[in-house]
């Protein structure tokens, strides 16, 4: 049902990769979100925590930076061990906290030399602009409905992204101590799409709707991503996942391959919401970001 609208969001959808460590680790959890094209100017909608994210990245890394310098400067007249614990406690790192993060926008452009932010005070929403490029790798962008009143309960609405990160471009450099990404691991991710119909509509403070629920789940990563009908027009953003708990508490005893188990469970229904599109596009009116309409 949704094969040819798949296929039209995909040209403009794109992945943001990131590689990130903790403090006193070398083990690296890459991750994954998303990010669409409005227009050829280099304009992209996505969600304010993944933008949040992203802006975060730059003092995490500075911050370590800092550490480390300090760390190299006084190694040889402290003591390690009372070196580093009085660092830590300055710092206010221990093994939970975020050491490295980096990202990386896929397919965007030829080059990009830099971006800018704007964060949607009120909502879970954000622009990006991005400069330095002279090659726009999309010459397809979203289509946003001029009637909103249309979205309705029961209407099937397709959601795309990218969930599960299986990039490998990515290593820790011991003699630098740091992660970084490389030439030599997978650099594509798969796009995923999950499909759902709109069950509620979700309100604000007071009493604004702002988002739509969809019956499946948002899945982590796609998070940025568009939410579309079947002729690929966007009708949203997918930003939250909910659980809603159905009540269904199960303990009892069941037999796995011939062996008595007993089993303890509490079920929820896991449930997507997507920013409302009349929302993303008052946002784009106001930072005058241009976008197609039809």
């Amino acid at each position: 049902m949704f094969v040819e609208a798949v296929e039209t969001a995909a040209k403009y959808t794109r992945a943001i990769h990131s590689i990130s460590r903790n403090y006193g680790s070398t083990i690296i959890q890459p991750g994954t979100s998303t990010m669409f094209i409005v227009n050829p100017d280099g304009w992209a909608l996505t969600c304010g925590h993944v933008a949040d994210n992203i802006a975060a990245g730059k003092n995490i890394v500075q911050k370590a930076d800092n550490f480390k310098k300090e760390l190299d400067a006084r190694k040889e007249t402290v003591k390690k061990n009372k070196l580093l614990k009085e660092l830590e406690k300055r710092f206010g790192y221990s093994r939970k906290d975020v050491f490295e993060l980096y990202f990386h926008f896929m397919d965007f452009a030829d080059k990009i030399s830099g971006f800018k932010i704007i964060r949607n005070t009120k909502y879970d929403v954000a622009l990006v602009r991005f400069d330095g490029f002279s090659q726009l790798n999309c010459d397809t962008f979203p289509t946003f409905p001029a009637d909103t009143s249309k979205l309705k309960r029961g209407a099937a609405i397709c959601r795309i992204g990218f969930p599960f990160p299986e990039f490998t471009n990515y290593e820790y450099d011991v003699d630098s101590d740091t992660i970084k990404w490389n030439n030599t691991g997978r650099k594509g991710n798969p796009l995923f799409p999950i499909e759902g119909m709109l069950t509620r509509f979700v309100s604000g403070g007071q009493g604004e709707i702002f988002a739509f629920e969809l019956s499946t789940p948002g899945l982590r990563g796609q998070s940025g991503g568009p939410a579309f009908d079947v002729d690929a027009r966007v009708w949203g953003m997918q930003f939250q996942t909910a659980h809603l708990d159905l009540d269904f508490d199960v303990d009892q005893d069941v037999l796995r391959q011939g062996i008595k188990k007993k089993v303890k469970d509490s079920a929820f229904l896991h449930v997507g919401r997507c920013i409302h599109v009349d929302v993303l596009k008052s946002f784009m009116r106001e930072n005058k970001v241009s976008f197609v309409e039809g």
